[in-house]
């Protein structure tokens, strides 16, 4: 029998050789579609378990703000009819009267508590439906701001810590709605100086501007003048010590301060400008609610 060629042997071969790599070719490219098709289906389910877990927690959310709802509404009422009472009783007998201004005062905090509560449940949804500022945003406010004209400059002092979402949020809307009041106020040129103070349990925010001053010297006044405008005396001092300064952005900044136990203080210096002050004393345990301290969480 005749034997093949060499060429025809390293033809056949090559072929061989060919049609080896190109079985492994497509068998190295269906394990790898077979492995991306298995990850996304395992991200399919994953997704899919993350959006029932949400979907029964915002539920379970929306049954208690209506509970919380039905209480509150419950309790209003038993107010106004001890407030009714009293008013008939406080003609004949005045201590029944005081009785039941103590039950409306205690009513009130409750209901208070409830609505306070229902206000966290519900800024807790909106956290997580949209996605809101942290702490680490103010990298972003500051530069902002500084773009606009204010030439601030950050302080921290103590060991920072991660705090709620809620938390960080009513910090971060402090600072922007202070910073923004110090632009309106005193205008571009405006130093504004951000204080941040760690302790173990809270944090005190303190923004401070020379916004009275700036905007004073932005005028162009001689400086004889502009000293005159500047100048305060002993009344002035008094003033700033004893007034309370209003307004809605001063009223939303104390309310954000206070649904996480803090106080918030807003005061003039006499020829320089204005200062806001944000203390949170358990604010890394606070979760919003009145009265509710998760030192043990």
């Amino acid at each position: 029998m005749p034997s093949l060629p060499q060429t025809v042997w390293l033809a056949i071969a090559g072929g061989l050789l060919v049609l080896t790599v190109l079985l492994l070719v497509l068998w190295i490219t269906t394990i790898r579609r077979l492995r991306v098709e298995r990850r996304a289906a395992a991200d399919r389910a994953h997704l899919a378990a993350r959006l029932q877990i949400a979907v029964a927690d915002q539920g379970g959310r929306l049954r208690i703000i209506r509970e919380l709802h039905d209480v509150a509404v419950h309790r209003v009422s038993a107010m106004i009819a001890q407030a009714d009472g009293a008013r008939y009783a406080g003609a004949t007998d005045p201590s029944a009267a005081v009785r039941a201004a103590q039950a409306i005062a205690e009513t009130g905090r409750a209901t208070l508590a409830d609505m306070r509560r229902v206000m966290t449940l519900v800024r807790e949804s909106e956290a997580e439906a949209a996605p809101q500022p942290r702490l680490k945003s103010t990298r972003e406010l500051f530069k902002t701001m500084r773009d606009a004209g204010l030439d601030v400059v950050v302080e921290e002092h103590g060991e920072p810590y991660d705090l709620n979402s809620g938390a960080e949020l009513a910090i971060y809307r402090i600072l922007q709605e202070a910073l923004s009041n110090s632009l309106k106020y005193g205008g571009e040129g405006t130093q504004v100086r951000v204080g941040f103070t760690w302790t173990s349990s809270g944090i005190a925010v303190k923004v401070d501007d020379d916004g009275f001053r700036n905007a004073v010297l932005q005028r162009g006044l001689s400086a004889e003048d502009a000293s005159a405008e500047l100048a305060y005396g002993v009344e002035e001092d008094l003033r700033s010590l004893t007034q309370q300064l209003a307004g809605p952005g001063i009223q939303e900044m104390r309310a954000r301060t206070e649904l996480f136990g803090g106080t918030l203080t807003a005061s003039e210096t006499p020829g320089v400008g204005f200062s806001i002050s944000a203390t949170f004393p358990s604010i890394r345990f606070h979760n919003g609610v009145h009265g509710v301290d998760l030192t043990r969480r």
